[in-house]
């Protein structure tokens, strides 16, 4: 089970099917505990995530309307506003980001009035760090239209669960910011993603740009799946092509 040092937990790595490749997702964890807010960020990291981590609802609710972030994992139990208030005013306000409550309130009545609140899922502490990420995956599936755990556009296909992809029923080794780049562009496939949407999927705050990252990956990603793959769209962003032109 995870306690606060899960930040040191040795990972069990699953065998995957063509490469090492690891999802990243652009995560918020608002908890104010000093241990395990740092070690979720690293457990997280450790599986492939860009995870930032805030203490107070205030600085959540900041991050969260200048940021985008594909959940936000929501401690109940913060100082001064709590969680739920957090949470009745974001969705008052539109925010629809995937929202999985991460609290030591365990009870039934708990779990009831944090997902009538407006939560996506519920997870009781303590927990394993395994469950928390497919619960994660999950949540982000659903948030874009995909239950099922595989993404295709045309020849190409990305599996959320075994973390794979695919060209012509081959195996694409990438990195993981490529695949978190693809995993982006696949998901709104045949339509224009903007460039800021594709930094924040794959980067953290504390990640240390170059300013041609992007531009680069991009260049490898089009290497390895055709240059006619991923269009360019001037001074806005990429689309990921479903069916290039040979």
């Amino acid at each position: 089970m995870v306690d606060h040092d899960i930040g040191n937990k040795p990972k069990q790595r699953a065998a995957i099917k063509w490469a090492i490749l690891i999802k990243i997702m652009r995560i918020l964890i608002v908890e104010d505990d000093p241990l395990l807010g740092p070690g979720l960020k690293t457990g997280l990291a450790q599986d492939g995530y860009a995870a930032d981590w805030v203490q107070t609802a205030a600085l959540a609710e900041h991050a969260l309307r200048v940021e985008h972030f594909d959940v936000a994992v929501l401690d109940l139990g913060l100082p001064g506003r709590d969680g739920l208030s957090l949470l009745r005013d974001l969705r008052a306000g539109g925010l629809m980001i995937p929202v999985l409550i991460l609290t030591a309130r365990d009870t039934l009545a708990d779990k009831v009035i944090g997902l009538d609140t407006g939560a996506d899922d519920y997870l009781a502490k303590p927990f394993d760090l395994d469950e928390l990420t497919a619960r994660i995956r999950a949540l982000t599936r659903r948030s874009c239209g995909h239950a099922a755990p595989i993404l295709r556009a045309g020849t190409l296909e990305l599996d959320t669960q075994d973390r794979c992809v695919s060209l012509d029923g081959e195996g694409v080794p990438l990195s993981p910011k490529e695949y978190a780049l693809v995993e982006t562009l696949i998901a709104r496939a045949d339509h224009v993603v903007p460039r800021a949407r594709l930094l924040a999927a794959g980067y953290g705050w504390e990640d240390q740009l170059e300013s041609n990252a992007l531009e680069v990956h991009i260049h490898h990603l089009r290497a390895k799946l055709g240059k006619q793959r991923i269009l360019t769209v001037r001074s806005v962003g990429y689309t990921l092509v479903s069916h290039p032109s040979s």
